[in-house]
């Protein structure tokens, strides 16, 4: 079974094809990043305008990197939902003509999914039921992964995603765009101790995750510095900021499984790049006796291949979608898709 991928929620233009659920045939990614980065972060319609130019060709190298032609795919897979309006419909419609032209079945994949399912490329021997941790710039979640493509979601933000707190802090201290990459790497070489920072909690939801109020708190001292002439230690905050977030998320996961009884636990979506939250998991695990999966670091963003794995299991399951399949900025991750329709 051949699944072609595409990704287009933000600012990668992705394709990908994916043998049978997890051998990764070839995987393209045309960043935006740097062009971006001007702006402090991404700009939606300028966005959308490089996925118009980039989307035909990143296709066409995933295919020759594949060796494969558009007759012998079993089906293409696309990221639907949720993402930026404006970049989902340019990856939607290319997806809908192409699947139209080649005569193709089209496979709608939620994007969060599709962050899960990239621990399968790398960890084939991992098989649901288990529990994962999404992080993301724009989604924070605990989720109970029951089969392949059924999803319960235990805990979730109540505001800011962990990444866009990172993301958030890192432009108030200076740090380029995208900001959690810096966050790391300043991480590395401050006193993670320095500053003392809050740990939001969501009353009556202990799953539940809150990072408003930490960003605000990190907002507030460099502000406070600033008026009195104070010097900020960029790489403590950094260190003490990723050492809070890694704490939060962590603490919230032991919690589920101990909950849920899960002794399997997987790591998913931006964020989990992170080197501080990636320590801070495995210790957690090593303590607990859990079995940790987390994708390797090239699979950890946004990627097509992820989308044509998750998209494999999809279409195993009999879901496809026809002409009418629209995009979605938002779209909750639980019962959005019915089999033969995604519309």
């Amino acid at each position: 079974m051949l699944i072609l991928g595409i990704e287009s929620s933000c600012d990668e233009t992705a394709a990908s094809v994916v043998k049978d659920c997890t051998e990764l045939k070839s995987s393209v990614i045309a960043s935006q990043a740097l062009e971006h980065r001007q702006y402090g972060g991404v700009v939606p319609e300028l966005a959308s305008r490089r996925h118009c130019e980039n989307i035909y060709f990143t296709v066409e190298k995933a295919m020759t990197e594949a060796n494969v032609t558009f007759s012998e795919l079993d089906g293409i897979a696309v990221t639907y939902t949720p993402g930026l309006i404006g970049a989902l419909l340019v990856g939607v419609n290319f997806a809908k003509g192409l699947a139209f032209a080649a005569g193709k079945p089209l496979i709608p994949v939620h994007h969060i999914t599709g962050h899960i399912a990239a621990n399968y490329l790398a960890h084939p021997e991992l098989k649901p039921p288990y529990l994962c941790l999404v992080v993301s710039g724009g989604h924070t979640m605990l989720t109970e992964v029951k089969t392949y493509t059924e999803f319960q979601i235990l805990g979730t933000t109540r505001d800011d995603a962990a990444g866009e707190c990172f993301d958030k802090c890192a432009r108030v201290l200076g740090y380029p765009y995208p900001g959690g990459v810096e966050i790391d790497k300043a991480a590395k070489k401050g006193n993670n101790r320095k500053y003392s920072l809050p740990e939001p909690k969501v009353n009556g939801s202990a799953l539940d995750f809150s990072f408003s109020g930490l960003k605000t708190a990190v907002i507030n001292i460099v502000h406070h510095a600033q008026q009195t002439g104070e010097v900020i230690d960029r790489e403590s905050m950094a260190a003490s900021l990723q050492r809070a977030v890694s704490e939060i998320l962590t603490e919230r996961t032991r919690l589920a499984a101990q909950q849920t009884g899960y002794r399997t636990i997987a790591l998913a979506g931006g964020v989990s790049a992170n080197s501080g939250l990636r320590e801070s998991m495995a210790e957690m695990c090593r303590k607990e006796n859990f079995q940790l999966y987390m994708p390797p670091l090239s699979l950890c963003g946004d990627n097509a291949a992820m989308i044509a794995c998750q998209g494999s299991y999809e279409f195993l399951a009999g879901r496809t979608a026809d002409e009418s399949l629209n995009a979605y900025a938002s779209k909750t991750l639980i019962g959005e898709m019915k089999t033969n329709s995604a519309s």
